[in-house]
């Protein structure tokens, strides 16, 4: 390959892949790390990763952990062109969804309303 045509293959790729992982950080908000792009031997862009914080169960407010779940599943979809690794993500953070979800129903009804 000559330096022409690798200057483009390198340009291009990282371009791509830029752009898939700003629309990871995007989407995740404070959530998001930053940016990395993986290099191969010749110095050509492979692949890129943007660390998100992935939601903790918060019992006395699970609330807080659907928002941060929903934050993360729009991150890890957000790019028009989705890996596996990021419907992995997706998928995980649903499952803590759902059990968010799951101990705010349980828990629905018993809090004393001193107003009522």
């Amino acid at each position: 390959m000559d330096a022409v045509a690798k200057q483009a293959l390198i340009s291009r790729n990282y371009n791509h892949i830029y752009a898939h992982e700003m629309a990871h950080k995007t989407a995740g908000g404070s959530f998001a790390g930053a940016i990395a792009i993986e290099k191969n031997s010749d110095g050509i862009p492979v692949s890129g990763h943007v660390p998100i914080a992935m939601p903790v169960l918060d019992r006395r407010n699970p609330q807080n952990t659907i928002d941060h779940a929903n934050t993360v599943i729009r991150a890890a979809l957000a790019p028009s062109d989705p890996s596996g690794q990021d419907f992995k993500v997706a998928n995980q953070a649903a499952r803590i969804k759902m059990q968010a979800m799951a101990c705010k129903t349980k828990h629905q009804g018993n809090r004393l309303d001193v107003n009522a």
